[in-house]
Formats: C-alpha cells, structure tokens, sequence
C-alpha cells in the first residue's frame, strides 16, 4: 500500500514526482516511460516515487485517474448544449493535450478493447444521467446515452494530439481556432441535438 506525505515537503515531492511523471507517459507511454527520468526531473529518488505509488503502474494509475477527474470538473457536461460541451472538450485538449495522450497509452497498452477504464473506475454516470434526462425533454436526439456521449467527444477530439489527421496546438492564430469551435459547434447540434 502507498504511503501519502505527512508533511508540506512530502507533499510538494509528491507533486512534483506527478508532474514529471505526467510528462513522462503523456511523451512515451507505459512501456517507455522511465523511472530513472522521472525521479530526476522530480528531484527525488525511486525510494520516495515508490514508497507514493507503489510501482509504475501505481504512478500510471494516479496519473490517468487524476487526468480523468480532471476532464469531469474542468468541462463539466451541459446536456441541454452539449455542442458547448463539445467546444469547451476541445479547448481543454489544447491547454492539456497530455490528458489525451494519456487517455490513449491507457488504451494502447491496458484496454483496447470495450470501456477505458474498469467500471468501478468510470466517471461518467452523471453524464450519462444527464443526456437521458435532456432526451426525455426532446432536447437530445433518441438513442443509447453512451452512445450519444462517444459520439459528441469523438467529434470533439477531431483536432485533438490523436487525430490521424490533424493535432492542433494552442500556437495556432486564433481565428483558425475560433472556426473550428464553431464548425464543432454546429456539426454537434445538427448530429445530436433535436432544438
């Protein structure tokens, strides 16, 4: 079991063995992430990352689950507007496109197939009570919640560091951004919302 720091310069190691390690999986993965840069980007040594987390899968783990709480609490869905949910799922791509690189080490190397996560792990009842709730008010077009869900964030992720088309970054003008937000915008509306 994984110890927590007991102290503010416990906690500041912790913090920044996360911060390294973040970088570290988002850049090469599971399997080609290292401990040894890890540890020396933090400032530590593997006694203290492992005495945190366990192993690296335990730093993955903490790692992935905190980028997926993360994408709940900053983008919160609105399913009354879930073309909004979808333009806001974009910028957070480009301020963090570590959480979606993560996302997809996660299901390279863990899960191909089925969920991302086990589903003791999954955050996304509330989302899914939410778009059942605006299909019930005939705001959101019928059809499996999940579904609908998949569909508004694969469209959001078009742009996203995955794309086998095309990674924006947040260096691109503005302008350029600001049309893509609203083809985005207007391509969810059409495909998923009823008003």
């Amino acid at each position: 079991m994984a110890d927590h720091p007991t102290t503010a310069r416990g906690t500041a190691t912790r913090d920044r063995i996360l911060e390294a390690a973040t970088r570290e999986f988002a850049e090469y993965g599971i399997a080609g992430a290292r401990i040894e840069r890890i540890v020396s980007t933090a400032r530590t040594n593997k006694a203290q990352l492992y005495a945190y987390f366990g192993n690296k899968d335990g730093l993955f783990d903490a790692i992935f689950h905190a980028s997926l709480e993360r994408i709940v609490n900053v983008v919160p869905i609105d399913a009354t507007d879930l073309a909004d949910w979808a333009v806001r799922l974009y910028d957070e791509y480009l301020r963090r496109p570590d959480l979606i690189r993560l996302a997809t080490w996660a299901r390279l190397e863990r899960r191909p197939a089925g969920h991302l996560v086990a589903e003791a792990d999954r955050l996304d009842d509330e989302k899914l009570r939410a778009i059942a709730a605006a299909q019930a008010d005939g705001l959101v077009r019928p059809g499996d919640p999940f579904d609908v869900m998949a569909v508004v964030i694969a469209m959001s992720m078009a742009w996203s560091p995955v794309s086998n088309v095309y990674a924006a970054t947040a260096d691109e003008p503005r302008q350029r951004h600001d049309e893509r937000r609203a083809l985005l915008r207007d391509t969810v509306r059409r495909a998923v919302m009823t008003g």
